[in-house]
């Protein structure tokens, strides 16, 4: 019920449209409700009585029912549309701030394409509970009352003996319904999977076709869609099973009717006009019943997607800010570790006891195997993640104790895995800084060496370079990586494995760049390939999540420790 009441609250912006779209739905329900009354005097007027006038009259009254049935009919569709439509935009706008919002942590444990699924699966679902199913359910109940209403009206009696079947439709629709609840949860869910599989296996497409697993893919696509069959199955089973329940204690109502009504009939008490009429009321009591029954288990099992929605919209935000907290002013350069212990999971430790100080302008690199904990230190620089023991300052400044956007805003990252978005080159690079003049990009682009590579391109700046930027190469993605940091000009650097990728001609040509980016900035290179941090001020090499050495380059390799054996593997030949 709580979910109910959650949607109505994204409906009340529009609740003068939504009591219009009502009105309408009324009028156009109780032209409906005309029509049996019509039966009613045509058999005891018009063919008894042979009253030509009444005649005329119920032939205006026909064209006069359709043509503001059709009128407020137009007026229903257009305003429940407008009204579920804008309820969906805004709940799919209010669910993708949420997940811009949420901590790395939920993105590090769910896939791309089950995410995605939130924002279309199940968004698709309350949509069609918000717009075609509302006015289903609207109109039908409208009808419902109404014929109530008219067969009290013809006669009390018969409608008190009709109403014995409403609690046990009633409560069939209960226990339908949160059968059809739960197996709608089971089908959003399937949805998902399915979602989350064609997303990994497309991006990841030239990693199918390289191993030859299309048929291995289609098998694993064929499993969830068999999967997600059966759960639909299973929907409609429960489906197929209230409708005849439901009809079969309307025909059950009808069949007390005909009996009675009859009965009432033979002893004069009502009109055979009254009875037909009567019967015809009952009919349109008895189809929205079932239609409502329909309607029902349609909007649970939209339910169990708006309880996936509102799931989403419930979960706690990313790291928040302190109510105290303040805007870092503009960083120098100071940066310490002071005793910095964290995990991922709160049993498994990620780093311990890691302590380290940087001074302004000073490049500070990172090496060691694997798993080792060197983009874990890159991510608590920003505050990806909060740190479970210790602190990180900043000038001397706890980061907890500064705002979120003035820290990272001072802060350029320059990762392993260039991410470009799927427009043009010039909009990539001004994504570093939104404000900045076109004379401020391109100057960016040549300190990156991306300029030239940049003025072959069909378009030039305006070239579209496609998904995730896979119409360039990636020393040329790096690159404009390179100029979308310069751009922003930062204070803090990260480098993460920024060259590891690249062959050794586009290494030099991005080293340079990063070479010149890195001047007068205090920098933290993860590195991989050792040649590219010889000039670092300080090494640290961490293994296990500990620091087990440290040094400069010449330093290190006199220490004879685990640096000197990971020169040695490299540089063997």
């Amino acid at each position: 019920m709580k979910n109910y009441t959650r949607l109505l609250k994204y409906i009340l912006p529009y609740k003068r449209r939504l009591f219009e779209a009502i009105v309408c739905i009324i009028i156009a329900a109780g032209a409906n409700l005309y029509l049996p009354w019509i039966i009613k005097d045509m058999i005891d007027k018009v063919l008894a009585e042979k009253d030509m006038l009444m005649l005329n009259v119920i032939a205006a009254g026909i064209v006069i029912t359709f043509l503001i049935r059709g009128i407020f009919y137009y007026g229903q569709s257009y305003l429940v549309s407008f009204v579920g439509e804008r309820v969906i935009i805004d709940v799919r706008e209010i669910l993708f701030k949420k997940f811009q919002r949420l901590p790395l942590s939920y993105f590090d444990r769910h896939q791309t394409g089950e995410i995605m699924s939130y924002i279309t699966n199940d968004v698709a679902a309350l949509q069609n509970a918000l717009v075609d199913r509302l006015i289903e359910l609207v109109t039908e109940s409208s009808i419902f009352v109404g014929s109530l209403v008219m067969m009290f009206l013809l006669d009390w009696q018969l409608s008190l003996l009709t109403l014995i079947t409403v609690p046990l439709v009633g409560e069939a629709m209960k226990i339908f319904g949160r059968k059809m609840k739960s197996s709608g949860a089971v089908i959003q869910e399937r949805l998902a999977d399915i979602t989350a599989l064609m997303q990994e296996s497309i991006s990841a497409v030239r990693v199918v076709k390289s191993f030859v697993r299309e048929d291995f893919e289609i098998q694993r696509f064929t499993r969830e869609n068999d999967l997600n069959f059966r759960a639909q199955m299973k929907s409609v089973q429960i489906q197929s099973l209230l409708t005849p329940t439901v009809e079969f204690l309307a025909a059950l109502a009808v069949t007390v009717i005909v009996w009675f009504g009859g009965y009432e009939v033979v002893n004069g008490n009502i009109t055979a006009g009254a009875l037909v009429a009567f019967l015809t009321y009952a009919v349109n009591l008895a189809n929205p019943v079932k239609r409502i029954s329909r309607v029902y288990g349609t909007i649970q099992k939209a339910m169990a997607g708006a309880e996936r929605v509102f799931g989403i919209m419930d979960m706690p935000e990313a790291i928040a800010d302190k109510p105290e907290a303040k805007a870092m002013p503009a960083v120098k350069g100071y940066v310490e570790f002071d005793d910095v212990t964290f995990g991922y999971k709160d049993d498994i430790p990620a780093l311990e006891h890691i302590s380290f100080k940087a001074e302004p302008g000073q490049m500070i690199a990172f090496v060691g195997p694997s798993g080792a904990g060197k983009s874990t230190i890159a991510n608590l620089i920003p505050r990806f993640y909060d740190v479970n023991g210790g602190a990180i300052r900043i000038d001397g400044q706890d980061v907890r104790d500064v705002t979120m956007s003035s820290l990272r805003e001072q802060i350029g990252i320059v990762p392993q895995e260039t991410m470009l978005f799927s427009t043009t080159v010039r909009e990539n690079i001004r994504y570093g800084r939104l404000d900045a003049t076109d004379e401020e990009l391109v100057q960016a682009a040549k300190d990156a060496n991306a300029h030239e590579f940049i003025m072959q391109l069909p378009e030039g700046y305006d070239t579209k370079i496609g998904e995730r930027g896979l119409n360039l190469s990636g020393g040329q993605r790096q690159r404009i990586a390179i100029a979308r940091a310069i751009l922003k000009n930062p204070q803090l650097l990260i480098l993460d494995e920024a060259t590891s990728a690249l062959d050794t001609e586009s290494e030099k040509i991005v080293q340079a760049a990063l070479d010149r980016l890195m001047v007068g900035r205090t920098s933290f290179v993860i590195a991989h390939r050792l040649s590219t941090i010889f000039n670092a001020d300080q090494i640290y090499v961490i293994e296990k999540g500990h620091i087990r050495e440290h040094g400069t380059h010449e330093e290190l390799l006199a220490l004879g420790g685990l640096y000197s054996s990971l020169y040695n593997i490299q540089f063997s030949k």
